[in-house]
């Protein structure tokens, strides 16, 4: 028995009830998309019924959908990376975290640079290519980190592979970890290594998370039935490690395509749970319509390979963590339901699961699949899909 769990990072399908209270009225990154990319076509998508789940310019609702289709609403309090995909394993917060709109406090500032031994250059919320596009220079003169923040609780810091080792990029966020997450003031802070000459900044994919320990969530259980769970992108640094068996880190959504299949292929039973960051980090974030609708394109293109090496006990689910709707004035996430597609040889066709309550019907599902104890949030749609 397999199964693979794959999270479109970002792609949300209609603003929540509350999305007005996140300042996120009228998002909507999948149905926008389709209204404002050049071209959208997904063939793929459309027969798993994608479009049956909300109205999207390019992809048809399908008369006969191959999977069952939905979409969940987000009970934690946020839109953060961590929050939607602990909640997807049954752990709602009810808390958002901490954010920094306006930059960090000249304390935590103050109390970094002590613990470094050096002055910092930023500290406010930025995109991450813009804030090394403004400081790349100075930081190379004077080799002092950039920090700056998102709409996430995160502090992140950049710094030029040149001028700060990897070792010692990571060494600062240890530090950081220390002060800001181990006493609640923040949820993660990530390492943003970056390359090349002013005008020309590059961030590389040797970004690194040190997050939080989630919350008691179904990852836990795996373990008691010795079902593996490969973690593919940044899945493992989400959980800092909880439940992992197996952490595998790629270059982009490319790379991490590629080692799903070959780790999907590899394993007789198992979960391989994988997160494509780059449709977050690279389109949402940046604003960039088209590039987004081009991600989803090559998606469209995997899905029919994937499909393909489903066996009779095999099942494919695909979601998404939050919204980050390219096509509204801020760059960051936006609060939105998240769609669900499951297909299998042994799943039921065309159901249609509706709105579901929480993100966490989602990892109830999986532990029902595979006979894990279930725990935390959500209900199970198993019995709806399977055909046994």
């Amino acid at each position: 028995m397999r199964c693979l769990l794959l999270i479109m990072d970002g792609a949300g399908v209609g603003e929540l009830p509350d999305a007005r209270l996140y300042g996120d009225a009228g998002s909507n990154t999948l149905g926008n998309i389709g209204q404002q990319a050049k071209r959208l076509s997904l063939p793929n998508f459309e027969k798993l019924g994608l479009g049956n789940i909300i109205e999207i310019k390019g992809v048809k609702p399908a008369q006969k959908p191959l999977a069952a289709y939905g979409k969940c609403n987000e009970l934690s309090a946020g839109k953060d990376t961590m929050t939607g995909h602990w909640e997807m394993m049954g752990a709602v917060s009810k808390k958002a975290f901490p954010t920094y709109p306006d930059g960090f406090s000249s304390e935590m500032i103050v109390s970094f640079e002590d613990c470094i031994g050096k002055k910092v250059l930023g500290n406010k919320a930025a995109s991450g290519t813009e804030i090394i596009k403004e400081l790349g220079a100075e930081h190379l003169k004077t080799g002092e980190p950039i920090i700056y923040t998102s709409a996430d609780s995160v502090f992140q810091i950049a710094a030029h592979k040149e001028v700060v080792s990897l070792d010692e990029l990571y060494e600062m966020c240890e530090k950081a970890y220390d002060l800001f997450v181990k006493s609640g003031q923040l949820a993660r802070v990530i390492a943003r290594p970056f390359i090349g000459k002013k005008g020309s900044f590059t961030r590389t994919y040797e970004r690194k998370d040190f997050s939080l320990s989630p919350p008691p969530n179904i990852l836990d259980n795996f373990s008691e039935k010795d079902v593996p769970v490969i973690g593919i992108g940044k899945i493992g640094e989400i959980f800092s490690g909880r439940g992992i068996t197996k952490e595998i880190h790629g270059s982009g959504n490319e790379d991490l395509l590629n080692l799903t299949v070959k780790e999907f292929g590899s394993i007789k039973n198992g979960l391989v749970f994988t997160n494509l960051v780059d449709f977050d980090t690279l389109w949402g974030h940046r604003n960039d319509v088209d590039g987004f609708a081009n991600a989803l394109m090559h998606l469209d293109s995997w899905i029919d390979r994937v499909t393909k090496l489903l066996g009779d006990n095999d099942i494919l689910i695909i979601s998404a963590d939050h919204g980050c709707d390219p096509t509204t004035k801020g760059t960051d996430h936006t609060r939105e339901y998240v769609p669900v597609l499951v297909t299998g040889p042994k799943i039921k066709k065309g159901v249609d699961l509706g709105i579901r309550k929480t993100f966490g019907d989602i990892g109830q599902t999986v532990a029902d699949f595979f006979h894990v104890r279930k725990s935390g949030a959500g209900q199970s749609f198993y019995k709806q899909i399977n055909e046994r």
